[in-house]
């Protein structure tokens, strides 16, 4: 008799927790209140990015995390592309983080110190103008977000039997059931996977210390040329935590606060990649609270592609889409993981790592329980 899990919510979250339970042979239905994933999973660079991961556990799960994703990508015939990072420094602050981060780290992960030749000979669209030097890393994957979320559910249900139940919506859980309209379904496991919808199920567990980021990024018409690795500017050695450890970081931190403190309010960090497509997506912004204006800020996005301009060169680029995504964020920590009653575990608050995390935190959190 196998046991049965069920899963509420099909982004990338919820597919990681399905699959990690089904691996297990556990018999997984999946609710999802839209006809399709529509939320944040979709609304991302599709970046799997281990270099912003502190090497205190977080590293590996990212890593482990790389791992699935290129597994299910081989096997399910999804684009992806181990094209690595490059994250650039044209100010000595910049400089001295990379250095000082690569030499920390040398030993730990696949990461390197260019020069600005080696730099240009890794993506000769960046910038070569005050180019300095910049971090290499090997570890970084970019998927297509919108086509591999929308293929997941067919491979998890053809490769595991995962049963899909689209435009359904939990209304209630109350072990060992949940509710869908006057149905209600059972199981031994379930997973709330709801991401920015937590306040539908269980919402005094995300009373307080649990906000929403509403991010804005782009994508470009097809550029028909291979631009290798991802592209980063130095105001992304600010905003991820891997390089916290750097003594240097608080110097770099002052700078961009008193060069670009409009991009310091708005949470503006920015970076770019190419999908499948050719498509150039970038981005983006980190703006907090628990309502946010459905209307796009285009000084925002004219911000990010003046900063782009800083470290890139892409002549005739032409922006085809603008978008914003909204998701759940902790305060402090990495992850919501939380069980209200037996048999029913709350998995929310990735924070933006969801794409990077998930599969790994999902296999970790189930392993743990039940050996594959």
């Amino acid at each position: 008799m196998h046991k049965t899990g069920i899963v509420i919510g099909a982004g990338i979250v919820g597919l990681a927790a399905a699959r990690a339970l089904a691996v297990r042979g556990y018999k997984v239905q999946v609710f999802e209140r839209s006809a399709k994933a529509v939320g944040a999973s979709v609304r991302n660079f599709g970046m799997i990015w281990p270099i912003g991961q502190k090497v205190n556990g977080l590293y590996d799960r990212a890593m482990l995390s790389r791992s699935i994703w290129q597994q299910i990508c081989e096997e399910a015939n999804i684009w992806y592309d181990p094209c690595g990072s490059l994250q650039m420094a044209y100010h000595d602050d910049e400089m001295n983080v990379i250095s000082e981060f690569e030499t920390a780290n040398r030993s730990l992960r696949d990461c390197a110190l260019l020069s600005p030749e080696a730099t240009l000979a890794k993506s000769s669209f960046v910038n070569p103008d005050g180019l300095k030097g910049s971090l290499w890393s090997s570890s970084e994957i970019i998927v297509d977000a919108r086509e591999a979320i929308a293929k997941l559910p067919d491979y998890l249900s053809e490769k595991y039997g995962v049963e899909f139940h689209f435009n359904k919506l939990v209304t209630s859980v109350e072990y060992p059931g949940v509710k869908v309209g006057s149905d209600v379904y059972e199981a031994d496991e379930i997973f709330v996977c709801s991401g920015p919808d937590f306040e539908t199920l269980y919402p005094e567990l995300f009373a307080t210390g649990i906000t929403k980021c509403k991010l804005q990024m782009m994508r470009s018409a097809p550029y028909n040329h291979d631009i290798g690795a991802a592209l980063c500017g130095g105001m992304t050695l600010a905003h991820y935590a891997a390089f916290e450890e750097c003594t240097s970081l608080p110097a770099l931190k002052k700078r961009i606060q008193e060069q670009y403190p409009d991009y310091v309010k708005y949470g503006i960090h920015v970076m770019i990649a190419q999908n499948g497509l050719n498509e150039l997506v970038i981005g983006d912004s980190h703006e907090y609270g628990n309502t946010h204006d459905p209307f796009d800020k285009h000084f925002i996005n004219k911000m990010i592609l003046d900063y782009l301009a800083t470290f890139t060169t892409f002549p005739g680029m032409e922006i085809a889409q603008t978008w914003h995504g909204i998701y759940p964020k902790l305060a402090k920590g990495t992850e919501i993981i939380m069980t209200p009653e037996d048999g029913v575990t709350v998995v929310n608050g990735l924070g933006g790592a969801g794409m990077t995390l998930s599969f790994g935190l999902l296999e970790q959190l189930i392993a743990s329980r039940v050996p594959a």
